[in-house]
């Protein structure tokens, strides 16, 4: 039996995978549904935007929440609430149905995204990055199973039973979560008051936090325009891949996940804007290699670009603690908002320069997002005095 510290750390870990596993799950799934019901890539690629939206709007008051009632009172039905609304989407007779399940589902998804990283912090008393780099690590576990999973179930099996089965193993993990996460024993509720109001404003003001905020919103935006379109690239002519290999191509989010932690030294060592240069750099090769028509140099690109984003967004979000001497949950739920934002247009921009000049086009778009990346860093990130480095949620 493991002790009750292997499962507190197990249950932050479960608890990042049910946050995730949902999330961008029917990515490969996109050109199979968009046959099914008849639409375009613009109007299937709707069922992620669905869900970036629902978390960039609930992200703010899922922290509300939490500094009132607790963390576990608003994570485990977080988790058990998304397992139902998995398996609720595989009723949905119409897109907008399912659309409508995706929003739901996006809508409880920050209640563990947001939560957890404040319960990491007040209950562990040593070990804060151990049990932290467990639920990132659960985060990138769940969002490349969810990946995978839906891609092969929906080759062998009607694409419902992708819904189905990802709601039964939401399900089954928040109930480890459940049984293995302890109360909170260092909980302070929170007092109503618009001090955080203030923050958030003042923190608008800052013109580094604002570019941060826009680097923030190009990472994510860059990632899902990749891993959205793709799909459709790869699912044509002349690849004319399946749903279950364009699942196993989410085998390069590995790399990001291997990427992160050699990233932070980088940053300690060679700088935010430097980093984020080399990271998105690195992309702009990455997103260029996918016009080769070749299995392997696309796998290369996309490894590539998805380590670019992994990068971007440890340097970016670490930068968030060397400038904020306030608030910094405030100034770091105000980032998650920006990037959710910059993940729905991602998901939905994209698929009328789609329309227009397929995959090409779409590579244009992602390299210059990329490069004004870039730019915003040189531009407005300055050296600070202190490292302060805050963790935001994988993608």
């Amino acid at each position: 039996m493991a002790s009750t510290p292997d499962r507190r750390t197990a249950a932050v870990a479960l608890a990042g995978f049910c946050a995730f596993v949902n999330l961008y799950a029917p990515q490969p799934l996109l050109p199979m549904l968009a046959k099914v019901f008849g639409t375009t890539a613009a109007g299937i690629s709707l069922l992620i935007t669905a869900s970036t939206v629902a978390v960039a709007g609930a992200a703010p008051l899922a922290g509300i929440l939490a500094d009132r009632l607790g963390r576990k009172t608003i994570m485990v039905p977080s988790a058990l609430l998304l397992g139902l609304v998995s398996m609720l989407a595989a009723t949905a007779t119409s897109l907008h149905q399912l659309e409508f399940w995706r929003f739901c589902q996006g809508l409880f998804t920050p209640g563990i995204a947001v939560v957890v990283s404040a319960y990491i912090n007040e209950e562990w008393q040593n070990g804060v990055g151990r049990a932290m780099g467990a639920y990132v690590s659960g985060t990138v576990l769940g969002g490349f199973t969810g990946r995978v999973l839906t891609g092969w179930i929906a080759a062998h099996f009607a694409w419902r039973w992708a819904f189905v089965i990802l709601g039964i193993v939401s399900l089954i993990s928040s109930l480890f979560v459940w049984r293995w996460l302890p109360p909170g024993k260092r909980f302070v509720k929170a007092q109503a008051g618009s001090s955080t109001i203030l923050a958030m404003r003042r923190h608008l003001r800052n013109p580094r936090l604002v570019a941060t905020y826009a680097v923030g919103f190009c990472v994510l935006f860059s990632m899902l325009a990749t891993f959205t379109y793709v799909n459709f690239y790869l699912a044509a002519p002349p690849f004319r891949l399946s749903a279950a290999a364009l699942g196993f191509l989410f085998v390069v989010y590995l790399a990001g996940a291997v990427a992160t932690p050699i990233a932070g030294r980088w940053i300690d060592r060679a700088g935010h804007r430097l980093t984020i240069t080399v990271a998105f750099g690195g992309g702009v090769v990455g997103i260029l290699c996918t016009l080769v028509s070749s299995i392997p140099i696309i796998l290369l690109g996309l490894a590539l670009c998805c380590s670019g984003v992994f990068i971007a967004q440890s340097a970016s979000t670490s930068y968030i603690g060397t400038v904020t001497h306030e608030a910094r949950a405030a100034a770091v739920g105000l980032y998650v908002m920006f990037y959710y934002i910059g993940g729905s247009f991602g998901a939905a921009v994209p698929g009328q320069f789609w329309q227009r000049g397929g995959w090409t086009a779409c590579v244009t778009l992602i390299a210059a997002v990329q490069g004004l990346t870039i730019l915003l860093a040189a531009l407005f990130w300055r050296p600070a005095e202190r490292e302060l480095p805050e963790v935001v949620s994988s993608v």
